[in-house]
């Protein structure tokens, strides 16, 4: 990873550690699978009433296993393939383009001196998180 796609992941990873923000990323995938195995075999014990009693189950199943899994948004960022992390870090540098930084510690330091950019470039963070990954973000307080 280049270096400052480095810097900017790092930034984008304090800015959201020091907020707390934590994201709820949908997986649809493992409920969709639960739902349908345990509808099969409603099917098998209990012909369609038990296809339909199964799928009622195995949804309410799929939808309990997948929710609330809450993963820290630091982890998550780094984590993303180095593409996603090349189109953070240009959505990212569009509003620090006008900073001069020698590193990731110095860049951190000049955006944490500025609300404004603080509150840019979680936006810009809450937007990717919410319409690129599907997620649902809390801040714990």
């Amino acid at each position: 990873m280049p270096v400052m796609v480095e810097d900017i992941m790092k930034l984008l990873c304090s800015i959201s550690e020091e907020r707390k923000m934590k994201a709820a990323v949908k997986h649809s995938g493992k409920g969709a699978l639960v739902t349908g195995a345990v509808a099969f075999v409603g099917g098998l014990v209990g012909g369609p009433p038990g296809l339909a009693v199964g799928g009622a189950v195995g949804g309410l199943l799929g939808a309990w296993m997948t929710s609330g899994q809450f993963k820290p948004i630091p982890q998550i960022l780094m984590e993303l393939p180095p593409a996603e992390q090349r189109r953070l870090f240009n959505e990212a540098t569009a509003i620090v383009r006008h900073l001069e930084w020698t590193d990731a510690v110095q860049l951190t330091a000049l955006v944490m001196g500025s609300s404004a950019l603080q509150q840019q470039l979680l936006a810009m963070l809450v937007n990717y998180v919410t319409k690129e990954l599907q997620a649902e973000v809390q801040y714990d307080d």
